[in-house]
């Protein structure tokens, strides 16, 4: 039973968002910037963000040629164009917010791997660089195949190199503790280990029901819930990605610098204090990494340690460290889902795997819908 002081203070709030990650943190500091004197609280039902924001591999990207290629197949130049501005300006965001040294932001520019097999995308460059111009101001992506033998790639695995100067990485522990630290610093209240397990809308607020604990009350509630969201809406068109991560212990004389990405961004690595970061695979097994489970799918990580012995690491030797995965969302195209479900309640979900670029801007979106 509640005491009176819980009941007094604890309770009610302007606002309360379900689910820390990025999107969750950015919405509710972008509240507190436009309202400084409401009361904000975050509820997050794991110790950290349950997803993928503490979990991703640090990448501050918005898309290489073929993943845009592909995005082009299924949407209209101007959607995929404010899919990629969407994501340049959540980047944006980010670093304002935090700083560069508070994400411990790193632009060494991005590549892409293309085999043999996937020259095709080669074909959208010049259409995809003159729709990408009014955003940039400059080309790109452009060969670079020069730095194939310099980063040590063998040339029957990597025929074409892509450049793309403005990708970059991030450490995301360091973003996301200080997204933490600049929440509390606005007074946003964040409680962890509260799990909602169903909310009820009411005439003049809503109410969220946690496990094993209170029942809290809002006037306005954003679910940030990302892949878990199917819990509380469940004809939303999204299905959970799981995606494996490794790290290799140091590598002495590591050639790569920058993110590389092949196979459409199905795989994505990185220079890491001379380690390598190394993720992806959930393409050659997609239903069972259709998943909320956080196990490791054993067949993508062998597919993982042979690439880094076969592409990324020929003929060097390497250790891997430690293996995780984390829970993206996807849906039938890269289209976030943004919008007010009623008159009380707001969602920011399904961010496709892009939830470093997005986040900060999907959360700030999702506080204006909330304040209209």
């Amino acid at each position: 039973m509640l005491s009176f002081w819980e009941k007094d203070f604890f309770i009610e709030y302007d606002h309360i968002i379900v689910g820390s990650g990025i999107v969750g943190l950015s919405t509710a500091i972008s509240l507190k910037e436009k309202k400084p004197n409401s009361r904000v609280l975050v509820l997050e039902r794991g110790v950290f963000p349950t997803g993928a924001s503490t979990k991703n591999a640090g990448f501050a990207c918005f898309g290489s040629l073929s993943e845009i290629a592909a995005d082009l197949k299924k949407l209209s130049e101007e959607e995929v164009f404010n899919l990629v501005k969407l994501r340049w300006d959540g980047l944006q965001l980010l670093r304002k917010r935090l700083g560069d040294d508070g994400i411990d932001f790193q632009n060494f520019g991005g590549y892409e791997l293309l085999s043999e097999s996937e020259l095709a995308a080669l074909d959208e460059l010049d259409r995809i660089n003159h729709l990408l111009y009014p955003l940039f101001g400059k080309t790109v992506y452009s060969i670079n195949n020069e730095r194939i033998h310099s980063f040590g790639f063998p040339a029957k695995a990597v025929n074409t190199l892509i450049f793309n100067p403005f990708e970059a990485q991030i450490h995301s522990g360091r973003m996301m503790k200080n997204l933490i630290h600049m929440a509390a610093e606005k007074g946003v209240e964040i409680l962890t280990g509260a799990q909602v397990v169903a909310f009820e809308e009411k005439a003049t607020s809503v109410e969220l029901a946690i496990a094993d604990g209170p029942t809290f009350k809002a006037k306005q509630v954003a679910f940030c819930t990302n892949a878990f969201s199917k819990w509380f809406f469940p004809k939303f068109d999204l299905e959970p990605g799981r995606g494996v991560v490794l790290v290799t212990k140091p590598i002495k004389n590591l050639k790569l610098k920058g993110t590389y990405h092949y196979e459409e961004g199905y795989y994505y690595f990185r220079n890491y204090q001379d380690r390598v970061i190394f993720g992806g695979g959930r393409n050659i097994d997609f239903e069972t990494e259709k998943t909320t489970n956080f196990d490791i799918n054993q067949q993508i990580l062998s597919k993982l340690k042979s690439d880094l012995e076969q592409i990324i690491l020929p003929q060097q030797s390497f250790e891997v460290e430690h293996v995780w995965s984390g829970i993206m969302a996807f849906g039938p195209n890269k289209k976030p889902i943004v919008h007010r479900e009623s008159e009380r309640v707001s969602v920011g979900v399904r961010l496709g795997g892009m939830g470093v670029a997005i986040g900060s801007k999907i959360g700030l979106e999702l506080a204006d819908l909330m304040l209209q």
